[in-house]
């Protein structure tokens, strides 16, 4: 039922933010032709209370203009985040309602999994949620042997390239480090409670990192040189938050300020011949250095 219900209010999020601006008689009658509506409109009292409570779980408001008599999104953003978690909720949400619209070629239809989600999520949701931490056997792929009674006060989670990540103190090692999801098995609530550093800021730990990998240098100021056809795929889909752009006539330049971490330099990689690494010259020299030792495997 609770399912049901956030699937409801994020269709009609989903709705209004699509449409921008739509009267009463408009969003009735696409709530009838929706999966949830049956063909019929929705009552007025129960829009008044999806209104309420889509306000008290996303901080969204859907305010009304008496002027056109429209309603609107208007965000409040009330917990006091970058909205980026319920941007994802939401997102999710409305894909998930579109895909069940679409049942008839769901064979047609290809996704994404995220594997670590299914099992391991909710325990570790519940572990921040009350500040405990948790124990669990890690399976590392740099070892052969996995490592039993690993406890964690979890203080941060984040998604990367469809993998869940936990990023919190290592009890015995008394240092952050981050496990992947999809590694830990056997993960329980230890009833400890734990209290969050007061100068942790989690919107802050990745700042400069691409992906999951921090360490303790100082970021750089990177800039890449791409054709303008690869530059229409960093627009798009930028490599990170700091990305800004710089465009000439035959070829733009973007500037990030990030940590020179394996993940990015794989990354880089993975671009290929379609990005030239300007600045700093040890990142060019670790590019380098990384391309002659592929050249050798051949």
């Amino acid at each position: 039922m609770v399912g049901n219900l956030l699937a409801r209010y994020t269709w009609v999020v989903d709705t209004l933010r699509r449409y921008g601006r739509i009267s009463r008689s408009e969003f009735n009658k696409r709530w009838a032709d929706s999966s949830y509506g049956n063909g019929e409109p929705m009552p007025r009292r129960t829009f008044y209370n999806y209104r309420q409570n889509i306000l008290e779980l996303f901080g969204i408001e859907i305010a009304f203009d008496r002027r056109t008599n429209e309603y609107y999104i208007r965000e409040l953003d009330m917990n006091g985040g970058d909205g980026s978690l319920t941007d994802w909720l939401l997102n999710s949400a409305a894909m998930s309602g579109v895909l069940s619209d679409a049942k008839a070629v769901s064979h047609r239809v290809f996704v994404e999994e995220v594997p670590s989600a299914r099992d391991n999520l909710a325990p570790i949701l519940d572990a921040l949620n009350q500040d405990i931490s948790i124990r669990f056997t890690y399976n590392p792929y740099t070892r052969s042997r996995p490592t039993p009674g690993v406890e964690v006060e979890p203080y941060l989670l984040k998604l990367f390239r469809q993998r869940w990540y936990v990023a919190g103190l290592n009890v015995s090692e008394n240092r952050l480090k981050t496990y992947a999801l999809d590694r830990m098995t056997g993960i329980e609530l230890t009833g400890r409670r734990f209290e969050m550093p007061g100068d942790f800021d989690p919107q802050e730990y990745f700042r400069h990192s691409f992906g999951i990998v921090v360490d303790a240098s100082e970021p750089r100021l990177v800039t890449l040189r791409t054709d303008p056809k690869q530059a229409k795929y960093l627009r798009a889909l930028p490599l990170h938050p700091s990305q800004s752009e710089m465009i000439h006539d035959q070829f733009s330049d973007f500037s990030y300020k990030i940590l020179l971490t394996e993940d990015f330099i794989k990354e880089l990689m993975a671009l290929g011949p379609a990005v030239k690494v300007i600045s700093p010259p040890e990142l060019r020299m670790l590019l380098t250095s990384r391309l002659r030792e592929t050249l050798d495997q051949y």
